[in-house]
């Protein structure tokens, strides 16, 4: 089973995917690692991509088709879920292309939906034990004693410097943008369900499983 895994950043997208992974033995190919991956194993499309990063451009669909297939192809019988791609029409038409080379179909499309306003809460307020990396939020998890970690009783904390209501605000926007033009084409097939990304994350993993289940 091949899917399409859609959310804007903190929406859950890795969570469901390695969950997916562990229950179901899928692979989450995300493009930014693939490409990564294939430049390091010095594959024939690696090494095309390698040329045109180290002249500071930026990798071509053909390329990102290319590492793509070379990715399906070391899957085996394995089910694929993507990450990042297709994010234009032309993407989603080489998808297509890509898959029916290797007798494989897109079986669904499934989006994370989340309230805006609910998601910047929800990344802003997050921090982290500086020494084990326990993570607690302001609102919803806060250690049980203050100012002191409930893991390792470490009293220092961090946030991320990209976790800010400016910065979320602009990935969604970004996200909209980028996600707009492939949807519809999508929906077209019918291919398209949308699960409430800001349940509780064994509630997503449920609905998820179930449209996978064709339940």
């Amino acid at each position: 089973m091949n899917i399409i895994l859609l959310g804007p950043p903190g929406a859950g997208k890795g969570t469901q995917a390695s969950r997916l992974e562990d229950e179901r033995g899928m692979v989450q190919l995300s493009t930014g690692d693939m490409l990564r991956a294939a430049v390091k194993a010095g594959t024939p499309v690696g090494l095309k991509a390698k040329a045109v990063m180290e002249a500071g451009e930026l990798v071509s669909d053909e390329i990102v088709s290319g590492i793509i297939g070379e990715s399906l192809d070391g899957l085996g019988e394995k089910g694929a879920i993507f990450d990042g791609y297709p994010r234009t029409a032309a993407q989603a038409d080489s998808l297509d292309t890509i898959l029916a080379d290797r007798g494989r179909t897109l079986d669904h499309v499934i989006e994370l939906v989340v309230d805006e306003d609910a998601l910047v809460e929800r990344i802003t307020g997050r921090f982290t034990c500086a020494n084990c990396g326990e993570g607690y939020h302001d609102t919803f998890k806060q250690p049980k004693v203050a100012g002191k970690c409930d893991q390792c009783g470490g009293t220092e904390f961090k946030r991320r410097p990209d976790d800010n209501e400016e910065t979320v605000r602009t990935r969604m926007a970004e996200y909209r943008a980028k996600t707009a033009p492939i949807l519809p084409i999508y929906e077209a097939r019918g291919l398209v369900k949308r699960v409430d990304g800001m349940a509780d994350i064994a509630e997503v993993t449920a609905a998820i499983e179930a449209i996978l289940d064709g339940k």
